[in-house]
């Protein structure tokens, strides 16, 4: 290690660290390490992108990167949340651990703690564009598509003015986002793939997407071509701080001490930070997708806002993600959600064979009472979190890893995620 600092104040720089999780947090984590001179050993219980950055919708979209508690949760009534088919699903047989996360969360969604919430996201939102200019711009060859139209699509004009309200928030809160409201026709002419049932939209500017699997495993590809080590196929079952350094117990037996240890596991980000002071419950949000062929691929993201359900082009096919869905991580797909899904968007798609699907998906978001993530310092100065960004680890995984690999060489946390701090 070497030391760092002002006057007054040194600041030890950790030359080895090991980054727990490969999904894109924790990659961009390790490849901004890197940038400062870090030599960096990432672990994963099973691969790249084996998590929630494999089948997600893949959409860059920091203008609708907003805090998941919100009033329109609470209207979901306990009937609706326990049908297999509801866009929100909790199962009858919560565990005490799920029953505490849901009651907190439904406390934080309230419109004065959304906005607290909102505030507190601005600033890092502002900053994930950029991110992703800088990878690209220093070397990593994955690629960002500019959403050549991004539609918010309803059946009516009453059904839009949720989302419009939550837009005139989202200004209020400070954070940009442009957009027009247009007919159902109008939205057909920018995109043939919207059925007749379509009757308004929203069309959003100033959004891109990926492919997330490809992305993240390019991420991954930058960080080996510069030295990094990614192992696949190791559970990390704890964490072990000492004088010597931290070592990492897995069920092959224990590492070399690292000077530092960053935990970006996701959904199971709780396992490992409790111990480190870290009491937030992380819980996963479980999201399905699944690709399948259409006639006229969009020219960017289709979202059915009502339905939840978020479309986004890749190559020749169409990748329909929705869900949320309250239950373990590792537990395996329920097909019902993956029928709820087909059944909702059924109607609204023109010549989408949803019936020819193929890589039919299940992860697991990791999800905050609170909605804002973790990210930062522990109880120890050498353990770190980064996790539990809901929705919108894709969009702001490269982000918290720039921040948060400047705390970690610096010494200094970064204002932009003083509100994400693991200990609060």
């Amino acid at each position: 290690m070497t030391t760092a600092g002002s006057a007054g104040s040194n600041h030890i720089v950790p030359d080895r660290v090991a980054v727990v999780g490969a999904g894109m947090v924790g990659l961009a984590t390790a490849w901004f390490l890197q940038e400062a001179g870090v030599e960096v050993t990432v672990l994963d219980r099973e691969g790249v992108a084996a998590g929630a950055s494999w089948g997600n919708a893949g959409w860059l979209t920091p203008g609708l990167a907003t805090p998941l508690p919100e009033p329109a949760v609470l209207k979901y009534g306990v009937r609706a949340v326990l049908s297999p088919s509801s866009p929100v699903y909790v199962p009858p047989t919560a565990s005490p651990r799920l029953l505490k996360f849901l009651t907190r969360f439904a406390r934080n969604s309230t419109a004065g703690r959304w906005k607290t919430a909102m505030d507190a996201l601005v600033p890092i939102n502002r900053q994930a564009l950029p991110a992703f200019d800088f990878l690209a711009k220093a070397g990593v060859e994955a690629q960002t598509y500019e959403a050549k139209s991004f539609l918010a699509a309803y059946r009516t004009a009453e059904e839009r003015k949720v989302l419009l309200e939550e837009i005139e928030q989202i200004h209020a809160a400070g954070q940009g986002i442009e957009f027009e409201a247009i007919s159902g026709d109008d939205a057909r002419e920018i995109e043939p793939s919207l059925s007749d049932e379509i009757g308004a939209a929203i069309r959003l500017h100033g959004q891109r997407f990926i492919n997330p699997g490809s992305y993240v495993q390019l991420l991954a590809d930058s960080v080996i071509a510069r030295g990094g080590q990614i192992i696949s196929g190791v559970v990390v079952k704890d964490i072990v701080d000492e004088i010597r350094g931290v070592r990492l117990v897995t069920g092959d037996g224990e590492t070399d001490p690292f000077d530092a240890v960053v935990m970006a596991t996701g959904a199971w980000l709780g396992d490992l930070a409790r111990q480190f002071g870290v009491r937030t419950v992380v819980q996963a949000g479980r999201g399905y997708s699944f690709s399948v062929p259409i006639a006229h691929v969009p020219a960017g993201p289709v979202y059915f806002p009502a339905q939840r359900i978020a479309c986004t082009p890749l190559g020749d096919r169409l990748r329909v993600a929705g869900m949320m869905e309250f239950r373990k991580p590792e537990a395996k797909l329920d097909p019902r959600r993956i029928d709820a899904i087909v059944e909702a968007a059924r109607p609204l798609l023109r010549d989408a064979d949803l019936d020819a699907r193929t890589f039919e998906w299940v992860g697991p978001r990791p999800c905050t009472p609170d909605g804002l993530p973790i990210i930062g310092a522990t109880a120890s100065p050498r353990v770190f979190a980064a996790g539990g960004h809901g929705m919108w680890g894709i969009t702001l995984g490269p982000i918290t890893g720039q921040l948060l690999a400047e705390t970690i060489t610096t010494g200094r946390t970064p204002r932009e995620l003083r509100p994400f701090n693991p200990l609060r």
